[in-house]
């Protein structure tokens, strides 16, 4: 399905006539699409969902009942994890370390009354464990530990880092130290590794009017990655010969195939390409289909040439530029205000479409990433072919802001 701009419109006008915006909603049309491909660039290796990027436990079931590839989901904050526990999933990693010791005192007793299907903590530090102990004290049954391995591009000997500033274990050595410190400890037992490249994953070699700087990107990720494929494999096999590993992950929708040829790595992971959200959209090995997006009533006409929606200011959390905004997507034609941009309680469009729109029309929305979006909206309306056919609370509609 890859529907263009004015049958995409005529849809949503049709599905969405009696529902007065603002609201949010995800095309499940293509989100199914969307799955499809990623599960094809997986090649049969399985992919866990990212929590952060769906945020909705609705939308997250309806992947992982489809029972054709998806597994888990990899969550961002220890109470969210315990939240989902308690709603009786399993198969949960904590995908950042915790220092919330009332939560870490939840796990060790969820863990004492379901070893093997409590969530999965994360670590990366002598410091980690040492706050665990003192958090939980003797526990019945060890918390489950994944270490987390540092994926970064060094250059310039160590001294210019590309990469998200995660996890200090950078080498083999480095990674079989904490693992056998874990092994030490009664109270704790390694059972995962995960290793995530974010900027091979999350950013786009496909930059539109920038040809040197995307081939720049390719460059450095062609070669980030040549690196870390050897450094991982011997950091997966060394901490394989000291602990019990029941799963090693890596990747992001950005780079499947790249992790699908990894013979060590058991699973990937994806969130934000069920989505697609406008970052990915600068990709050159793949295209996704616009997925989820909000929409806003047009509320005022300032002059010829322009209107204005309201609210709109649903930025994209990263360093602060133009392309963490929002962007008007339906219907064509349309552009933020270059003075104003996206705003708290209104939204200027320019564009040759915007003297077809009346008072009360709606714009839709595509966001930068995909999580943020939930934490915006109370809800999600559900759209097959023209219809709405659910309407299903995202984590702050049941009442959860975890981050």
């Amino acid at each position: 399905m890859t529907l263009a701009p004015p049958a995409r419109l005529a849809r949503y006008g049709a599905a969405f006539a009696d529902l007065d915006a603002p609201f949010a909603f995800v095309d499940l049309d293509a989100l199914w699409v969307n799955a499809d491909r990623m599960l094809a660039r997986s090649a049969g290796k399985p992919i866990r969902l990212a929590s952060k990027s769906l945020r909705c436990r609705a939308v997250a079931a309806l992947i992982l009942e489809r029972d054709v590839g998806f597994r888990g989901q990899l969550t961002f904050t220890l109470p969210e994890a315990l939240w989902l526990a308690e709603q009786g999933l399993r198969d949960l990693v904590v995908a950042y370390p915790s220092a919330d010791r009332g939560a870490l005192r939840d796990l060790a007793r969820l863990t004492a009354a379901d070893p093997a299907g409590a969530p999965v903590l994360m670590v990366d530090c002598v410091e980690h464990l040492d706050l665990i102990a003192a958090a939980v004290g003797p526990v019945q049954a060890p918390l489950r530990l994944c270490l987390d391995f540092d994926a970064a591009y060094w250059l310039g000997g160590g001294r210019v880092r590309i990469g998200a500033k995660r996890t200090p274990v950078r080498t083999p050595e480095q990674a079989v130290a904490l693992a056998r410190e874990i092994a030490a400890r009664p109270g704790v037992t390694l059972v995962g590794l995960m290793s995530y490249e974010g900027h091979i994953a999350g950013v786009g070699d496909r930059i539109p009017g920038s040809p040197l700087k995307s081939r720049a990107i390719a460059r450095m990720q062609g070669a980030s990655y040549r690196e870390l494929r050897a450094r991982r494999a011997a950091a997966i096999a060394a901490v394989g010969a000291v602990a019990d590993l029941e799963f090693v992950n890596a990747g992001g929708t950005g780079d499947l195939e790249r992790v699908a040829a990894e013979s060590a790595i058991t699973e990937a992971t994806a969130g934000s390409g069920f989505y697609a959200p406008h970052l990915f959209d600068n990709y050159a090995a793949f295209a996704l289909e616009p997925a989820a997006m909000f929409a806003l009533p047009v509320v005022r006409r300032p002059g010829p040439g322009v209107v204005t929606a309201l609210g709109g200011g649903y930025l994209a959390s990263g360093v602060a530029a133009a392309d963490r905004a929002p962007r008007p997507y339906l219907p064509p034609g349309l552009a933020l205000d270059p003075q104003e941009g996206a705003g708290e309680v209104q939204t200027p469009l320019h564009g040759r479409t915007a003297d077809a729109l009346r008072i009360g029309d709606s714009v839709y929305f595509r966001h930068c990433k995909a999580g943020e979006l939930c934490e915006r909206f109370d809800r999600l309306y559900l759209l097959a072919g023209d219809r709405i056919v659910d309407e299903v609370p995202t984590y702050r509609g049941e009442g959860r802001t975890f981050l």
